[in-house]
């Protein structure tokens, strides 16, 4: 289990007895302010643990809910657009306006851990929304995975969060041309 140095002093009481259990090895420090109670961890475990704000998004997203085969080289993450600039260079982050930061916000379980990552439907309407950022053969793989699983998908969250953007309909044209 991941700690921050929050919860740390919490459990242990001060900084002393922290760096105490860490010399005695019942406590691992990961990074600055994190800390671990098993000796390995992923990293994924220590970035979510970094970041408890932050939702998954784009290529991360995609490859968390299986939409696509392609290890991402960085971990995508959506932040409100006032929130300090996360300085990790593991981190790509999106700013998003308050009003659609939460919608298609959900929790799932990867890898029995639990993260905060966007739903299949907000993440389709953004990969139509910013299809010019993506490379062809990425975006036709992940189409092609949406096309598989259509009768999954809640059209009325497609339709609601395309409703809130500014070429909203547009959107909703090219998903009813390339997904459905």
């Amino acid at each position: 289990m991941i700690l921050t140095y929050k919860e740390c002093i919490e459990r242990f009481g001060s900084d002393y007895m922290i760096k105490k259990e860490v010399r005695e090895g019942n406590l691992f420090q990961k990074e600055k302010g994190l800390y671990s109670d098993k000796e390995l961890c992923s990293e994924l475990e220590l970035i979510v643990a970094k970041y408890p704000r932050a939702i998954f998004t784009s290529e991360s997203a995609y490859y968390y809910h299986g939409m696509t085969d392609v290890i991402p080289d960085c971990y995508c993450f959506a932040t409100q657009r006032g929130d300090t600039r996360i300085k990790d260079k593991r981190v790509k982050q999106f700013f998003v306006n308050e009003e659609l930061y939460n919608t298609g916000r959900q929790n799932i379980t990867y890898q029995n851990m639990n993260i905060i990552i966007y739903s299949k439907e907000r993440l389709l309407v953004d990969l139509v929304r910013f299809r010019s950022k993506f490379s062809l053969d990425y975006y036709k793989e992940i189409i092609g995975n949406y096309r598989r699983i259509v009768d999954e998908l809640d059209f009325f969250s497609i339709e609601e969060y395309a409703g809130m953007l500014r070429y909203g309909k547009k959107i909703m044209d090219t998903i009813q041309l390339e997904v459905m």
